[in-house]
């Protein structure tokens, strides 16, 4: 059956124009690109049958019905029905390794009290709505979830948006951390959802980020995608799909809940500084909180590594993802150039206001970076530029200009907790992922509160406008975040830079530094 529905699917494609074989954003329709032709041996065996076959599913439904039998598969018509196609397969997922059968948990797993803090396994049992990528950190908050009693569905959300790369056609972005995805779930007896969020994705998070690199700025993707999609456009999907089935939506992002008896939620930083994503998570408000739930935030990640590897996950072994979360494998300076193109610019000493080459286009390039600028004689670094010019100004001496970075305007904020903060409570400012923090000072620049003056008690060489600063208290209570809306003079310089990162990013659950 399996042979004779790919020899089907092969002469439906046949003679298809080549935006038809294209993953157009993996959710319109069942696309079949170039590379389903597969060499069949003749004696029709399957032995590469699964490896050369790669299809992306629009919503990961399969058909209730099976097709008919010989007649369904010769007929003709100008595309296959992969739903149909994969019934006929018996429903087999693409997985990248071997499918374990479904158990329950690992009888030799030790389940201690402190592995579950993150679970409120105080309370009575809960309906949670699981967000699962594929990845270690989300499999391994499933399987915590299911250990403390809970009634768990995962979900899991598709926002690739890689149609436009002409380079990455030859593979779906998103089909391999779908198989991991349905591994876990399968070993784990949970079911899971396919939620297709491209468009919501394109139109909540990315059109915004371009707009904001065409102006100069330098905004983080990654901040807007937890509280616009993942904790978003998701409890949208839930209250039109499943409305009134989940108590809890669950991630595995590193960071502590604590509820008070008021039902107040505050967002407080994970136990493991390296990986504590308080800083993604910012944005989100009040009701967005009081609805979430986050199973690692008290583990520190080699903690789940280990028990991913005792738990026998199908995806323990794996590295953590790296890159903004809607890119995958397209690097950042191309999707910029898919949608900002290229424009010749010059590259222009700070000091002296010399020429000393040649750039193709501000969006390009951001404070602080080094990379990328092409010069000799360095290092150089980005000082500043000029979106209405498209000059960029480069020195050697970034790092040693005689004033402090230390100071910036700040606005369009929100508050986790609601209300709008008395300014003594936001003591501390982390201005990018990781462990580094700032005591600082904060002072309100209207009556309004809509903007304010941060004065940081150290020295950071990467403050650019768009960037999110996230507030704390001194019990490490993610207050909010506001964004910068321009850096201001700063003091006399006495202290050596402690950053020189520009822009960090998560991936759901993993992060690096970009570009």
């Amino acid at each position: 059956v399996e042979v004779a529905a790919l020899q089907y699917t092969m002469s439906a494609v046949k003679g298809l124009p080549r935006s038809r074989l294209t993953c157009r954003s993996c959710i319109h329709s069942a696309r079949i690109r170039e590379n389903v032709e597969t060499r069949i041996s003749r004696d029709g065996s399957r032995s590469r049958t699964r490896q050369n076959m790669r299809w992306c599913l629009d919503s990961g439904r399969r058909a209730s019905t099976p097709p008919a039998a010989s007649g369904h598969l010769e007929g003709g018509g100008s595309s296959a029905s992969l739903n149909d196609i994969l019934h006929a397969r018996k429903a087999e997922p693409l997985l990248p390794f071997e499918s374990p059968a479904p158990s329950t948990l690992i009888t030799d797993w030790e389940i201690t009290p402190d592995l579950l803090l993150g679970c409120e396994p105080r309370g009575p049992p809960l309906k949670v709505a699981v967000l699962l990528s594929g990845g270690v950190d989300s499999s391994v908050a499933l399987r915590l979830l299911k250990a403390a009693g809970h009634q768990c569905t995962a979900f899991y959300l598709q926002i690739w948006v890689q149609e436009d790369f002409r380079n990455f056609w030859g593979e779906c972005p998103w089909e391999e951390d779908l198989g991991y995805a349905q591994g876990v779930c399968d070993q784990a007896g949970v079911e899971l959802h396919t939620v297709p969020l491209t468009n919501e994705y394109w139109d909540r998070v990315v059109s915004h980020t371009i707009s904001e690199i065409e102006r100069g700025r330098t905004p983080n993707p990654d901040v807007l995608c937890n509280s616009r999609v993942k904790f978003g456009a998701f409890y949208d999907h839930l209250q039109e799909c499943h409305s009134g089935q989940f108590d809890r939506v669950a991630s595995g992002h590193y960071a502590r809940l604590e509820r008070t008896p008021s039902g107040l939620v505050s967002l407080t930083m994970s136990s493991d500084a390296h990986k504590d994503q308080t800083y993604f998570l910012a944005h989100l408000s009040q009701a967005q909180l009081s609805r979430v739930m986050f199973p690692l935030g008290y583990l520190p990640k080699p903690k789940v590594r280990e028990v991913a590897e005792q738990l026998q996950l199908p995806n323990c072994s794996r590295k953590d993802s790296q890159g903004i979360c809607f890119l995958g494998k397209v690097q950042f300076r191309e999707f910029v150039k898919e949608h900002l193109g290229e424009k010749d610019g010059p590259l222009v000493e700070f000091e002296t206001g010399k020429e000393l080459g040649r750039h193709k286009g501000f969006w390009f390039h951001t404070s602080g970076q080094r990379q990328g600028l092409g010069l000799s004689n360095g290092p150089w670094y980005v000082h500043s530029k000029v979106p209405e010019t498209n000059v960029v100004y480069i020195s050697k001496k970034y790092y040693q200009m005689e004033t402090n970075r230390d100071r910036f305007e700040c606005g369009e904020f929100n508050w986790t907790l609601g209300d709008c903060p008395n300014t003594s409570q936001l003591t501390r400012c982390k201005m990018r992922h990781g462990p580094n923090i700032y005591d600082c000072v904060v002072e309100y620049s209207n009556p309004e509160c809509t903007l304010a003056t941060v004065v940081l008690e150290g020295d950071d060489q990467g403050i650019a406008a768009g960037q999110y600063a996230v507030f704390y208290n001194c019990d490490g209570i993610c207050i909010g975040s506001g964004v910068i809306q321009r850096p201001l003079p700063g003091s006399t310089k006495n202290v050596e830079p402690t950053n020189k990162d520009t822009w960090t990013s998560d991936t759901s659950t993993e992060a690096t530094c970009i570009p």
